[in-house]
């Protein structure tokens, strides 16, 4: 499997994990700042971020993201690292995300 289609998998993978206090996948939500498929060993680095450093998701959201990931055919390795900065905010999500939460 090329590159493009792998990290496809990986981000249609990100769009079924929801936070748990809001009803939208954390990659609609913006939580999701990098994804990166490293061939050739098709090794995935993912760089992401919760809604708040005191989120009570912190413990349990990345080694989801980590774990359902892993479960994708093909890849090898898969890194998730949580950052702060940029700090998150609501103009990270998508419109998609804003439509549901009925911010639109």
């Amino acid at each position: 499997m090329n590159e493009a289609a792998l990290k496809q998998k990986v981000i249609d993978c990100l769009q079924t994990i929801f936070d748990p206090e809001i009803p939208v996948s954390i990659y609609e939500l913006g939580l999701i700042y990098e994804t990166t498929v490293m061939p050739p060993l098709n090794n995935v680095q993912i760089v992401m971020t919760l809604t708040a450093p005191g989120c009570p998701a912190a413990q349990v959201l990345p080694v989801e993201v980590e774990r359902k990931v892993k479960e994708i055919e093909g890849l090898n390795d898969v890194q998730v690292s949580v950052v702060w900065d940029p700090p998150w905010n609501r103009e990270m999500m998508s419109e998609t995300a804003k439509l549901e939460l009925g911010m639109l």
